[in-house]
């Protein structure tokens, strides 16, 4: 089993523990496939992935191809003569590609598939509501997160955590799952399933497609916990966003940490309310969200005390004891 020759696709840091859970079981990682470095941030520092860091700091061989169907590539994934190909977020593959390997390529997935096929499978999740989620491994086919199931495992999802908490414990579960995959496939035990043997009848599937800048605005006319969950599903990154106003000016705002509170009022939706020390609420339908943690633009993350002491809230809000 341990013998299996493996070349491993990954991006981002949730890659990084499942290739890390490979090398300390003491498999065979023959290469490691991951983006091109790329210009980032305001000082466009060209800037490596979490998993190119990661396996140059374990001397593991690395491939960076600008386009998956380069020939040259492939021929360079061919010649490795991997038993298993195994993708963690990273680019959908060719057909070309997945095919390569004799005992296949297998994905591991932040979701229950088929539900919450997509890119950001954690952040809709929770901005949905859910209780629960999980992690799933299936075999790569020419769609999107479509192809036969191989294992699921269930995951909790508690009601404070936020998506960088949920990313972190699913990242954990994932590289356990990757394991028992490897596991089963060495042995020969897994038997792929089609997702809809893990549909119940009249089930409606919930995508999960990229979080846009149009996502995080909060729309202050729904409920309390509806948009406590947009916060919570986009807390720490790229945050649930909203605006001070006033006739003279507008100042965008990231929300990372609130609180909902069910209540009747006579509050428009949106409208700023706050002591002008300690608390800051935002009128909603049927209740408020008060804000504990924010960003004004420009400036740095502060909790609401430490932004009610610098910054004149009562040209934006209506002052309440």
């Amino acid at each position: 089993m341990k013998n299996l020759r493996i070349v491993y696709m990954g991006t981002p840091e949730f890659a990084v523990a499942p290739l890390g859970s490979l090398l300390m079981n003491g498999y065979n990682v023959v290469s490691v496939v991951t983006a091109p470095d790329k210009p980032a941030g305001r000082g466009r520092v060209v800037k490596k992935s979490a998993v190119k860091v990661f396996a140059e700091s374990n001397y593991l061989p690395i491939l960076q191809p600008e386009n998956l169907k380069n020939q040259v590539f492939i021929e360079r994934l061919k010649r490795l003569n991997a038993d298993v190909f195994i993708v963690v977020a990273f680019r959908m593959l060719p057909e070309v590609v997945w095919r390569i390997p004799q005992k296949g390529t297998f994905n591991l997935h932040a979701s229950l598939l088929p539900q919450y096929r997509g890119s950001a499978p954690i952040n809709h999740a929770i901005i949905n509501g859910e209780t629960a989620t999980g992690v799933t491994t299936f075999v790569i086919d020419e769609k999107i997160d479509t192809g036969n199931i191989l294992l699921r495992e269930e995951v909790p999802i508690f009601p404070f955590e936020n998506a960088g908490d949920l990313h972190d414990k699913l990242m954990k579960y994932g590289a356990r799952l990757v394991i028992k995959t490897l596991e089963g496939i060495a042995e020969g035990s897994l038997k792929p399933q089609p997702q809809s043997n893990f549909m119940m009848p009249g089930e409606i599937l919930k995508p999960a497609p990229k979080i846009l800048p149009e996502n995080c605005i909060v729309t202050w006319n729904k409920k309390p916990h509806s948009i406590h969950n947009l916060v919570r599903g986009l807390s720490p990154y790229p945050c649930a966003r909203s605006y001070f106003k006033n006739e003279q000016r507008t100042l965008s705002y990231k929300i990372f940490e609130s609180q909902p509170e069910n209540a009747e009022h006579q509050y428009e939706p949106g409208q700023v309310l706050s002591d002008g020390k300690k608390f800051l609420k935002i009128a909603c339908r049927g209740g408020y969200i008060e804000i504990m943690n924010l960003q004004l633009e420009g400036k740095s993350r502060m909790s609401t005390e430490e932004f009610l002491r610098g910054f004149g809230i009562a040209e934006f809000s209506k002052i309440i004891n």
